[in-house]
């Protein structure tokens, strides 16, 4: 099976480097020389990446960016961007590579090329515990505002499986949606179950619950991603990914910000 896989991803390259020739192969030579690895991230999604009480960029994908880096040999320089500015940050070339929690989609992919999935979440519907809300029909009607993040797949899902709804945009991360709920400026709230999940300890107990999770088509996949022309970088992040997910550093890095709370002690 493993020699099946490595048999396709060798194919997939071969037609890549026909089809753009030679000009892909300065990203990874250029970012050593440099000296710096650029990465683009959103600070207002913990605990994917965030900025912590003493002014320093934590989280599980800067951890990730932080190895890259190391095992580059080079000085790790994070950019922080809000969500519709990723995106252009990584074409224009102030970024490398685009680490944030997005989900490779078509229309995205016409754009940028993203790596192997990193992992999965679920998108949810979740509502304020003491909300009537029972099912996906009882959010889906017009007096009902559903609150989304700008540019992110559950604005996409919101307005695909809640057509009838107020559909709300905020700029920033899950956090915001959340908060937004809780001082009534939106009766619901749209975005992947682990977003909300490891932001619910900062809120009053018991006061958000998950409504929903059959929105979208099953998981969906977060990835890192780089310009199209960065087939060696892309290639390597890949092969790092799968480097650290055999020597434990993955579950480690997973365990510790995705299914632990010990990070929320240096959040605030």
């Amino acid at each position: 099976m493993k020699l099946k896989k490595l048999l396709s991803t060798f194919f997939a390259l071969s037609l890549v480097l026909f089809v753009t020739g030679t000009g892909f192969a300065e990203t990874l030579t250029d970012i050593v020389n440099r000296g710096e690895l650029r990465v683009a991230v959103q600070s207002g999604s913990a605990p994917y990446a965030f900025v912590d009480k003493n002014g320093q960029q934590a989280g599980s994908m800067i951890d990730f960016a932080k190895g890259m880096a190391e095992e580059m040999g080079v000085k790790l320089v994070i950019l922080d961007f809000d969500w519709d500015g990723l995106i252009p940050a990584l074409l224009s070339g102030k970024a490398d590579i685009l680490a944030a929690d997005m989900t490779p989609t078509l229309k995205r992919a016409l754009k940028i090329s993203f790596a192997d999935p990193w992992i999965y979440v679920q998108p949810c519907i979740f509502t304020k515990t003491g909300a009537s809300f029972q099912t996906l029909e009882d959010v889906n009607k017009p007096e009902v505002t559903v609150g989304v993040l700008l540019g992110s797949t559950g604005e996409t899902i919101a307005k695909q499986y809640l057509p009838k709804a107020t559909i709300k945009s905020y700029k920033g991360g899950g956090r915001m949606i959340v908060q937004a709920l809780i001082a009534g400026h939106v009766d619901a709230g749209v975005n992947d179950d682990l977003a909300v999940l490891t932001v619910l300890p900062d809120f009053p107990p018991n006061s958000i619950r998950l409504l929903d999770k059959r929105l979208g088509q099953g998981k969906d996949s977060l990835s890192f991603a780089v310009r199209h022309e960065s087939v060696n970088l892309w290639q390597w992040i890949n092969l790092y990914f799968e480097t650290i997910r055999e020597n434990g550093t993955y579950d480690k890095n997973i365990n510790y910000w995705l299914k632990g709370v010990d990070w929320k002690k240096i959040i605030d």
